[in-house]
């Protein structure tokens, strides 16, 4: 019985800090005009780390090839959101404030800080959210994994490595 009170009220004080980190991210951000969203230094390190868990074998293996494959197809991420609707925009700046805010980082990804974590870390985060019970959390992982991919695809020198000669020259 004892358990089960201890368990019960350690998810109310759960929910009650993720609610409290939620209004407190809001207070310092403000109430966000809907308005075209870059990507700030926050989105952006999620997505470095996100993007090698995604790509994982894709990506090149020598380190600066790598690095700049991530930085491209993070540069591709934000190309790709500013051609969304505002209101998309939107609910991605907050998705990204999300996972960016500590305590809703370790509650919702479980991991450390972005910059900290391991690929396997990261890889284990997208894929619980993949197959959460939530569809709230699995609408995110496609977003996440649609605009990584999207952006990654993008890229004409990607093309090769699934076969695509690229568009047809009389229509380019």
């Amino acid at each position: 019985m004892s358990n089960r009170r201890t368990f019960l009220k350690a998810g109310v004080l759960g929910a009650l800090v993720l609610a409290a980190g939620g209004a407190l991210y809001r207070k310092v951000q403000g109430p966000p005009p809907l308005a075209p969203y870059r990507l700030d230094g926050g989105a952006r390190t999620v997505l470095a780390a996100i993007v090698p868990a995604i790509l994982g074998p894709m990506l090149p293996v020598e380190a600066a090839a790598r690095a700049a494959a991530v930085t491209r197809t993070v540069d591709g991420v934000q190309g790709a959101v500013g051609t969304l609707t505002l209101s998309t925009q939107k609910e991605i700046q907050d998705l990204f404030g999300l996972l960016w805010l500590a305590p809703a980082r370790r509650l919702l990804a479980g991991v450390p800080a972005w910059d900290e974590a391991s690929t396997e870390q990261v890889a284990a985060f997208l894929e619980s959210w993949r197959m959460h019970r939530f569809g709230m959390l699995r609408g995110a992982y496609a977003a996440l994994h649609d605009l990584v991919l999207g952006a990654w695809y993008a890229q004409p020198d990607t093309w090769a490595a699934i076969g695509y000669p690229g568009p047809i020259k009389e229509l380019s």
